[in-house]
């Protein structure tokens, strides 16, 4: 497979990912078996369809500002910076705390000094675009670093954001021998210097080669009640969910969202990783049919994903009016407090 249908897999696998795990966000395990029962997942958001948050919106940005800077670590800073500025000016819903804050103080005019102490995972959410287009790992780390030092400074962030682009880096330049699960975690291990990180890396590696399911693992970080947002939680959570479903997006994918908690984040990570090895061919046609997002179409991201195979100096960032986004977020944020309203009620 070539790199890019590995990036339109990544991209689209984000946001099917993140829109069919958006409806059940913030559910325990049991809450969100009560309202969607255990049949096969599918769109829920919109009559049988879904819509994208912020972690669709964030890997658009990284495209964006790796097209416009060429890749350049210091103008892909400042140009994933400025859209970050405007995106919050659009009233996206939902935003983290860390990424808020980073946000007001870009607004403030602290451009190089923007990120927040946080551990949040929205490195994560963004980062595995990155893993595929860097040039070796060196560019690798400069641009996670950009990407993540933005909005969160904490070091547990950026190690949580180089585990995923490096394994997507891993899965793009080691195409003819890759490495089995286990042996893959080995090799991601070193860039976890954080101890809790560390431990939980360990322990996927211990369950993986006992075969147990996701539950069991979340179970023995402390997660059985659904992912917290906590990078140190999500990041080996995603990682242990694609990989025990090694091959299988829908599998991967909807193993990340029955376990509850953050599941949009989870599942566009876990939808990145596995759209990144499988490519777009992988994704359930339903799930990307019935993306009903708009004006970034799956047509549209398509069109983005293409435009990363062919960067240089006279390749043009595909955008979109920002009046349009406006109004998409106008209307999707009623529509989501409609949906959470709706979980207030019966049956529990």
């Amino acid at each position: 497979m070539d790199t890019s249908q590995k990036i339109k897999g990544c991209i689209i696998g984000t946001a099917v990912g993140d829109a069919l795990g958006l409806p059940r966000e913030g559910l325990s395990q049991r809450r969100s078996y009560k309202l969607f029962g255990n049949n096969p997942i599918e769109h829920t958001l919109l009559f049988k369809r879904g819509l994208c948050s912020d972690d669709t919106e964030h890997t658009i940005m990284i495209a964006q500002a790796y097209i416009t800077s060429q890749g350049e670590p210091e103008l892909f800073r400042r140009q994933f910076a400025k859209r970050l500025r405007w995106w919050l000016v659009r009233l996206p819903a939902g935003v983290g705390l860390g990424t808020l804050r980073a946000c007001i103080k870009l607004w403030l005019g602290f451009r190089k000094y923007s990120g927040v102490k946080s551990a949040g995972n929205g490195p994560a959410m963004r980062s595995a675009l990155l893993g595929i287009l860097a040039q070796d790992n060196t560019h690798l780390q400069k641009l996670v670093t950009a990407s993540t030092l933005t909005t969160h400074t904490d070091p547990r962030a950026l190690q949580g954001a180089l585990l995923i682009a490096t394994a997507t880096h891993i899965l793009t330049n080691n195409t003819q021998n890759l490495p089995e699960s286990i042996e893959l975690l080995e090799e991601l291990m070193p860039l976890a210097s954080d101890k809790e990180l560390s431990d939980n890396l360990s322990k996927a590696q211990q369950h993986l080669s006992q075969n147990q399911y996701p539950e069991e693992y979340a179970k023995s970080i402390g997660q059985d009640n659904g992912i917290s947002g906590y990078i140190n939680h999500t990041v080996p959570v995603a990682l242990y969910c694609w990989l025990y479903h090694r091959n299988d997006f829908r599998a991967a994918v909807e193993a990340a969202i029955h376990l509850g908690g953050d599941t949009d984040t989870v599942a566009a990570i876990v939808g990145a990783l596995a759209g990144t090895e499988c490519g777009i061919d992988a994704i359930p046609e339903q799930w990307i049919n019935n993306l009903a997002e708009w004006p970034c179409s799956t047509q549209w991201l398509a069109k983005l994903s293409e435009a990363l195979t062919e960067t240089d100096a006279t390749t043009k960032a595909p955008t979109v009016n920002p009046i349009f986004l406006l109004v998409r977020n106008l209307v999707f944020i009623p529509l989501v407090l409609g949906h959470g309203l709706r979980r207030l009620a019966p049956p529990y």
